[in-house]
């Protein structure tokens, strides 16, 4: 059975022609304006941006192996191939994003490296991965590498577990209470992961990261004197995903969505649709945002021939958000974590028929740092023309129902603000 998500509300306003006529500012919802302009309803919305996460890629053996101390792994009934690979570039591609995929990199060792970290495998300094090494590595490897616009790799662990005297606890990153590892171990597992990528040519180290088993805790944790954060942010790590239920010292967090963490955004995952061994699923709940969070199980199929079945089921259920005001899917990490910091934090008010918006409180957080890019929509009855003031904007528009207008806007000079007026 599902876990509904919380709810998450993106900001919305309509543009009048004589100021606002009403405001909700019931508690945890944004701003909402209501009136007309030049007898036309305009609606304008600042989208909350929408991503895809998806855990526990990696793996070959599909096997739960959690009672004989191995990991959980996906606790599917067959191995993985490389067209499981395949089906989430392909969803990536069917919607014009960078699906995030949380990757377990143990069983691509080809080199037999995770010997030399016991605490990262089942099998200790004693590790032997000759069963996994097989031309199915290049076959997925070429596969990541050639569709790199549709897939993200992310951190997620070298064996997802943690094991102690040759005993498995949860987890790889931080104990069942989300006390971080000692700091010397995480650095090791850190290497590890690196190692594993570099033998397979996977790209750079990634800049994303979900913890293992959501076992994690924001800043410092008791006996250590820094956070997981600051050890990753020195890697060029500059996003955490996980869910805040479970989180350690979540209410440390500066937003109800988001906080930094050494300069690292940590946001909300909030509550996956399906377990994590729902094989297959068949998606339906509605898109709350602003992370689709799913586990590689849900995206497949058992006959992995038939995987286009599964991946069609999200597409169909995921390219609504598209034709839907107050939300997007967000094209990779990047703009992801930059729009939900202005989805939350960019002031919009009207002066007749023009839209300003504030910047200067996303300024203030360590967000100032990515690329200064905003996604705004407008909603219409009728046709719509556009004039920035301060902002460079691209625009296409969506013709169902009426007329959706999506703006990309970028910030042209050193201010805290920009306009558009609409004509």
């Amino acid at each position: 059975m599902g876990i509904s998500r919380r709810k998450f509300i993106g900001k919305s306003l309509l543009v009048t022609s004589g100021g606002i006529a009403a405001w909700n500012n019931a508690k945890g919802l944004n701003p909402v304006f209501t009136g007309k302009q030049n007898a036309k309803d305009i609606k304008v919305f600042i989208p909350m941006p929408i991503q895809i996460v998806i855990d526990d890629v990696g793996w070959w053996s599909g096997e739960d192996g959690s009672k004989r101390n191995e990991p959980y792994r996906t606790g599917i009934n067959r191995r993985h191939v490389p067209a499981d690979y395949q089906a989430i570039c392909d969803l990536g591609k069917a919607l014009g994003i960078r699906p995030q995929a949380a990757t377990i990199l143990c069983e691509w060792d080809k080199e037999n490296i995770c010997g030399k970290v016991p605490s990262a495998t089942w099998m200790g300094s004693s590790w032997d991965n000759r069963g996994n090494v097989g031309q199915w590595m290049e076959e997925a490897a070429d596969i990541i590498r050639s569709n790199s616009k549709n897939i993200e790799l992310t951190i997620h662990g070298v064996g997802h577990e943690f094991w102690e005297n040759g005993i498995f606890t949860r987890a790889e990153w931080a104990d069942n209470n989300g006390v971080m590892r000692s700091p010397d171990i995480v650095n090791m597992h850190l290497d590890l992961y690196a190692a594993l990528l570099d033998q397979h040519n996977l790209g750079p180290f990634p800049e994303s990261f979900v913890p293992c088993a959501f076992r994690h805790s924001f800043g410092v944790s008791e006996g250590r004197n820094i956070s997981l954060a600051s050890i990753l942010e020195k890697r060029g790590v500059k996003y955490i995903n996980t869910p805040f239920s479970i989180m350690l010292n979540s209410k440390a967090v500066q937003n109800t969505y988001f906080g930094f963490d050494s300069g690292v955004i940590t946001v909300d995952r909030g509550h996956d649709q399906f377990n994590w061994d729902v094989f297959p699923a068949d998606p339906a709940a509605p898109v709350t945002g602003p992370t689709i969070g799913m586990h590689w199980p849900n995206l497949l199929h058992p006959d992995p021939s038939r995987n286009g079945m599964i991946v069609g089921k999200w597409i169909k259920y995921l390219q609504p958000v598209t034709r839907t005001p107050d939300m997007m899917l967000a094209p990779d990490s990047v703009v992801f974590r930059n729009q939900l910091l202005h989805n939350q934090l960019t002031k919009v008010s009207l002066r007749g028929n023009i839209a300003d918006f504030d910047f200067s409180e996303k300024d203030k957080t360590a967000g100032k740092k990515l690329k200064d890019e905003i996604y705004i929509k407008f909603r219409s009855d009728s046709r719509l023309n556009f004039k920035p003031e301060a902002l460079k904007i691209e625009l296409s528009v969506i013709e169902e129902n009426g007329y959706l207008y999506v703006i990309k806007a970028e910030r042209t000079g050193p201010g805290k603000s920009g306009a558009i007026r609409i004509i």
